[in-house]
């Protein structure tokens, strides 16, 4: 590993899971974690929160399984430090401000932000609420995001020491001369990502016409628990409701993004929708794409396109991709295995018809040429295909590529 010490800043889901990878893999001796303020009434209880989990269970099991052993020691409240098997972890509790945490001092080259509160690229380090760009000041060298970007200012552009990547997809994009923050994009872009990408290599883009993707996706930290009124200037009154009682439509900038980590995704018309669903996690990306068929060469069925996951979970994607002929429900993809997504093999579909393309109603055409044409009408036959990948939208799935992009970058120093 090029560097021995990391930062993380939040404690949050991602911000935590993050912490628990690296304690299981090793990859640094020392970590540093701003939690950005006074939690509880010492770091004791800071500590009892990192070591157990709702969702995931506690450290201890995720670390050792039934073997249970203490895990964390030697809690000093006065210095902010603890040993958590065996890896040393800092915790800083003063300023949110990413500019006043001091990384500098505490070794640190390499920032993990979890935040979800510093997302634009744009601002400057000096911003008075915060930005990226404050923990280049405060000492580190590359931030990566556990977030989209999201520029506010739609009249600016993004700059050039920027980069969104995903791990598997375009982790070779990042170059280190120059980019200074680098984005993981989002855990349903991940997701999404890898199932796309064994259909572009396999049968091109040129041939997919349209795609569409909606995602059925666990509660976030970012939703209510029980009714409350709308902020001001609310547009979206469906946040405000409780995630445990309802099935909410949302949105999700994951077409937007997809288009960053596969720039073929630019001339494909692509639709992205979200719908958010009471349970942890374990999410579901359901993916719709219309090819153009070929009958004298390929003809696109369900066990074409298994074949192509198959062969890229053995080969190409290994690691990133899970083929399953399993009937999975979505908590049997928590945690285990660790991979962008499970194609669901047993749930693929394909139909093929015909569309009718009256060449008299299409611009561009001149009448001339429609005349002298025997037949005006053309038939040109589609295949519609539906696909379904699982992934576990915290630690399973996001953390474990979100941790490989920050090892392929700590490596790179």
């Amino acid at each position: 590993m090029g560097l021995k010490t990391i930062g993380i800043n939040g404690l949050g889901r991602i911000g935590k899971l993050t912490l628990w990878y690296h304690l299981a893999k090793k990859d640094f001796k020392e970590i540093v974690v701003n939690v950005g303020r006074q939690a509880g009434t010492s770091l004791n209880d800071i500590a009892q929160y990192i070591e157990t989990d709702s969702t995931y269970g506690s450290l201890r099991k995720y670390l050792y399984g039934f073997n249970v052993k203490p895990c964390i020691s030697d809690v000093d409240d006065a210095s902010g430090k603890m040993t958590i098997d065996g890896i040393k972890v800092s915790v800083l509790r003063k300023s949110r401000n990413p500019k006043e945490l001091n990384w500098k001092e505490n070794g640190v080259d390499l920032v993990v932000d979890t935040t979800g509160a510093f997302v634009d690229p744009t601002r400057q380090a000096d911003d008075p609420k915060g930005s990226l760009r404050g923990h280049i000041e405060s000492g580190a060298k590359k931030v990566i995001v556990s977030a989209p970007f999201k520029i506010k200012d739609k009249a600016a552009v993004m700059p050039d020491d920027a980069v969104t990547s995903v791990m598997g997809i375009n982790e070779h994009d990042v170059d280190l001369s120059r980019h200074q923050l680098i984005s993981a994009a989002s855990c349903t872009t991940t997701c999404l990502a890898h199932t796309i990408k064994p259909l572009i290599d396999v049968i091109g883009a040129k041939k997919i016409l349209s795609a569409s993707m909606a995602t059925v996706h666990a509660a976030t930290g970012t939703q209510e628990v029980l009714d409350r009124l709308a902020g001001s200037g609310a547009k979206d009154l469906r946040k405000s409701r409780s995630i445990f009682n309802n099935i909410i439509l949302t949105t999700t900038g994951a077409a937007d993004t997809l288009a960053l980590v596969i720039p073929e995704m630019k001339r494909i018309g692509f639709i992205a929708e979200s719908v958010r669903v009471p349970i942890t996690t374990g999410s579901l990306v359901i993916l719709i794409v219309n090819v153009q068929e070929e009958p004298s060469t390929i003809v696109i069925t369900r066990k074409y396109l298994n074949d192509i996951y198959e062969q890229a979970a053995k080969n190409s994607l290994r690691g990133y991709i899970v083929y399953s002929n399993e009937q999975n429900v979505s908590t049997d993809i928590i945690s285990t295995p660790s991979a962008a997504v499970i194609i669901e093999g047993s749930e693929t579909h394909t139909r093929t018809a015909e569309i009718s393309v009256d060449l008299g109603k299409v611009a561009g055409i001149k009448k001339d040429l429609i005349e002298r044409m025997e037949e005006s009408i053309l038939r040109i036959p589609v295949t519609q295909a539906v696909i379904y990948g699982w992934y576990d939208n915290e630690m399973g799935s996001y953390v474990h590529m979100l941790g490989e992009l920050t090892g392929f970058i700590a490596n790179s120093f």
